[in-house]
């Protein structure tokens, strides 16, 4: 069967895409009317969004403590990266650490609407899965931003005196 000659019914849509994430991922998405992208409503299940030279470390910690996979969405145009988490973290309520995150690009984003990818002309693809969802797992956002912490601190320059 030639890709001209699909089924309508194997053809790959924004609906049919949401609806294999909300039944097979868990992700409470919705196909936006007005721009027909795959939209998802935070609450439980949340994003950390941050720069991919970082996102790049991150995933490869995580890898390396036997957390994932976990799916990223990867935004093209920004050159960011955003880990889908649970969403089970204390607000931060340390301003060093809120200058931290801040400094290095990183946002939690714990309410609104959080876009998926979702298919469609080539030159309108804003998103990508770096590691689709393929199941209901999302890391806890508590180990994602402990994770980002702990490289930031490796990352500072140390006081090394006066030489």
């Amino acid at each position: 069967m030639t890709h001209a000659h699909r089924s309508a019914a194997t053809q790959d849509s924004p609906q049919t895409r949401s609806l294999f994430y909300r039944k097979v991922c868990g992700l409470p998405t919705f196909v936006d009317p007005t721009t027909g992208r795959i939209m998802m409503s935070a609450g439980s299940t949340g994003a950390v969004m941050m720069p991919a030279d970082l996102a790049q470390r991150v995933k490869v910690e995580l890898h390396r403590r036997n957390v994932g996979p976990c799916p990223i969405i990867g935004h093209l145009r920004a050159g960011t990266w955003s880990f889908l988490i649970r969403a089970d973290m204390d607000p931060i309520g340390d301003p060093a650490v809120l200058a931290q995150l801040w400094r290095a690009r990183v946002a939690v984003v714990r309410d609104g609407e959080i876009a998926l990818p979702s298919p469609g002309p080539e030159h309108h693809i804003a998103r990508t899965w770096v590691v689709p969802a393929t199941t209901p797992f999302r890391p806890s956002g508590t180990t994602v931003l402990s994770c980002v912490r702990e490289l930031l601190d490796a990352a500072k320059p140390r006081n090394r005196g006066p030489y």
